[in-house]
């Protein structure tokens, strides 16, 4: 499962997703991609769960990047425990996804097989994406 290595700070605020991508909102190194239309964090074992869906749709053909990265710690207080007493451990990794950023991108594969392929891993994501090609 993807995680940092190491952070500055163990605990995060929550924050709010604002705007769209300036960032990863071409495709840089593949001829597909999949983008996002919502705003919403993207934990990592939703980021796996996708890969591993569009790397066994391709059968071991063509390459596949991902350009989002779950680096946001996400705490939470264990079920029925009282008010109070501090912010919860860190339960997973997050990712905060903007709208028009690229999540995947594929190449080395031909259009119908790759729009299949990304709609897989869309289907393992929390937010709509859509499918995009290099003109």
């Amino acid at each position: 499962m993807l995680q940092p290595t190491r952070t500055k700070y163990r605990k995060a605020h929550k924050g709010r997703i604002h705007g769209t991508a300036a960032r990863a909102a071409t495709l840089n190194y593949g001829q597909y991609g999949l983008k996002a239309i919502q705003p919403d964090r993207v934990i990592g074992k939703q980021i796996e769960a996708a890969r591993v869906a569009l790397t066994r749709y391709m059968k071991r053909t063509g390459k596949v990047w991902t350009r989002v990265f779950p680096n946001i710690p996400v705490s939470k207080k264990p079920t029925e425990v009282r008010m109070g007493k501090g912010k919860g451990n860190p339960e997973y990794w997050a990712c905060r996804v903007k709208p028009g950023r690229i999540i995947f991108e594929v190449d080395g594969i031909d259009e119908p097989t790759a729009r299949i392929a990304l709609y897989k891993a869309s289907t393992k994501l929390p937010i709509k994406t859509k499918f995009i090609k290099r003109f």
